[in-house]
């Protein structure tokens, strides 16, 4: 029900843009985030944003380089990723919740399936 896309392998300083579309959910019902996993590590919280779009909330670590936006009519939401770090190696998930904005995993209802990002020193 929601399809992460748009990763892959930039050098450091680099940019991508994250792509995540949903199907089978009232998608402006829904307020969506971003999470990440690196390897080793424990999945963590990357940002969100509201149903309407006109509210978003950003971990520290990426505060200033990433951008969270969404297209209600196209049921899609973007993580727009600039200045990347290679600590930013991760895979990204996309996550959908019908309840309250949250930074916490387990509040979320819908999960992508991920899209992996790898950047290069």
């Amino acid at each position: 029900q929601l399809q992460a896309s748009g990763g892959g392998l930039v050098q450091a300083g680099g940019s991508l843009r994250l792509s995540c579309a949903a199907s089978g959910i009232t998608f402006s019902n829904n307020h969506m985030g971003w999470f990440r996993q690196a390897p080793g590590k424990e999945r963590e919280f990357v940002g969100a944003i509201s149903w309407s779009g006109t509210s978003t909330y950003y971990a520290d670590s990426v505060k200033g380089r990433l951008t969270i936006s969404r297209d209600n009519a196209k049921n899609t939401v973007y993580l727009q990723m600039n200045s990347l770090k290679p600590e930013d190696t991760a895979v990204y998930y996309c996550a959908a919740t019908r309840g309250l904005i949250t930074t916490r995993a387990g509040s979320y209802d819908y999960w992508g399936q991920g899209t992996l990002v790898t950047v290069s020193s």
